[in-house]
């Protein structure tokens, strides 16, 4: 059975919390009778199948996923970028729901908590607190977080939580507080291209040499980092990075090397067969996992990734299974192929 380690979702508790908001963000009707989240420069749908736990538990079945790890989607993680007065009830109220899901659907998913990003110190207890809840396995984190090693370092309140509860970092693109956003205007051609492929892709990048090409996790041993899309365009670079590297400094490990040997995870979530196999051999076949992105792209495209992969099946199964099992570790019972089936 499969683990989807990259499955968003969104608590009714939050939902209702957004209605009642006085401010943008909120949830209103729009003119056309539809819920939308209005936050200031767009009006998002609210899809009420995205919120139906019957429908995800079906969809999961149809494609014998056993188990998801969910996230806050996307639209919602403003709720984390708030001043601490508003932003910890909303974290507080979504981590809890979270928990809820997991614990009454126990085996079938495990929870990314949200924290409220203002302030890291608030940051971290609500982290400790959340990992507490039964099924948080770790935090969302936004894809700036990591641009840099100065970036890095504010983090690292995160990451000693993380640490000591050998938890999970989950770095998922999109920005922290204060940050300009989207970084591509409005009017620019091919915006949702260059915004959900490109930049996104360009960022993780970023975020992969901070974490495999610096001390940085050194202090951090025993924290999970994982990091979606395949942390961007690393197997494709790899081999330009360590051209510029033989001329530049030739005398430090190539970055093939660093990459290849680092224990951070990365999903396949929503890329093809070709990238998945450049993948495996930037990475090896231990550190992939999958992922639907759901219900965002749907499970069947990351489906037929993984299966037309020439990849063979050894490496299949750990990425469809294996990879996630060991990166959550004894953080959250998994359900086996009999319980899902039941």
């Amino acid at each position: 059975m499969t683990i989807d380690a990259h499955a968003h979702w969104r608590p009714p508790v939050l939902i209702e919390a957004l209605r009642e908001r006085k401010q943008k963000p909120y949830i209103r009707e729009n003119i056309s009778g539809v819920d939308v989240l209005l936050d200031g420069t767009r009006e998002i749908p609210i899809t009420e199948a995205f919120d139906e736990i019957d429908i995800r538990l079906a969809e999961m079945d149809k494609h014998s996923i056993s188990t998801g790890i969910l996230s806050l989607l996307s639209a919602f993680t403003w709720i984390e970028r708030l001043p601490l007065d508003s932003s910890i009830p909303l974290v507080e109220l979504y981590n809890n729901g979270m928990s809820e899901i997991c614990k009454s659907h126990e085996g079938r998913f495990a929870a990314f908590a949200s924290l409220p990003l203002a302030n890291f110190s608030a940051a971290a207890l609500e982290f400790e607190r959340a990992l507490g809840l039964p099924g948080i396995v770790g935090a969302q984190v936004p894809g700036n977080a990591f641009l840099t090693l100065n970036d890095a370092n504010q983090f690292s309140p995160i990451l000693e939580v993380a640490n000591k509860h050998r938890a999970v970092i989950f770095i998922h693109f999109g920005p922290r507080p204060g940050d300009s956003w989207p970084r591509v205007p409005k009017n620019t051609d091919n915006m949702r291209r260059r915004i959900g492929t490109l930049d996104m892709q360009a960022s993780l990048s970023s975020n992969m040499v901070t974490l495999c090409m610096t001390d940085f996790l050194k202090p951090y041993p025993n924290a999970k980092i994982l990091i979606h899309n395949l942390g961007g365009n690393i197997p494709y670079e790899v081999e330009r990075m360590d051209h510029r590297s033989l001329l530049d400094t030739p005398e430090e490990h190539l970055p093939s090397k660093r990459f290849f040997e680092s224990k951070v995870f990365v999903d396949c979530n929503s890329l093809g067969p070709r990238a998945i196999e450049a993948g495996v051999r930037a990475y090896g076949e231990d550190r992939i996992v999958f992922g639907t992105d759901g219900t965002e792209f749907g499970s069947e495209w990351s489906n037929k990734a993984v299966t037309d992969a020439n990849i063979g099946d050894v490496a299949r199964y750990k990425i469809l299974h294996q990879n996630a099992k060991n990166m959550i570790g004894d953080l959250v019972h998994l359900t086996s192929s009999a319980e899902a089936a039941e």
